[in-house]
């Protein structure tokens, strides 16, 4: 296996436990983002860049998913 392959089994790996966590705190939905954007920068890098599209738009959903959940509830 080498240094990309590992990098991407990382990133995708970090995205399904932090996934599964995310009901536990919003700072795992933080995580799952950042975990998305690894994931993004492993496409990318790769050359497989439909599946870099894809994970960077999974970041910004995730990081305004996060935003929602840590923000104070407004009355």
């Amino acid at each position: 296996m080498d240094q990309l392959t590992a990098f991407g089994l990382f990133a995708v790996t970090a995205m399904l436990v932090f996934y599964a966590l995310e009901d536990r705190s919003p700072w795992y939905i933080f995580a799952f983002a950042a975990a998305c954007a690894l994931g993004s920068v492993y496409g990318f890098l790769q050359g497989a860049w439909p599946f870099g599209l894809v994970e960077a738009a999974w970041t910004l959903v995730a990081l305004f998913r996060w935003r929602a959940r840590a923000s104070p509830k407004q009355q």
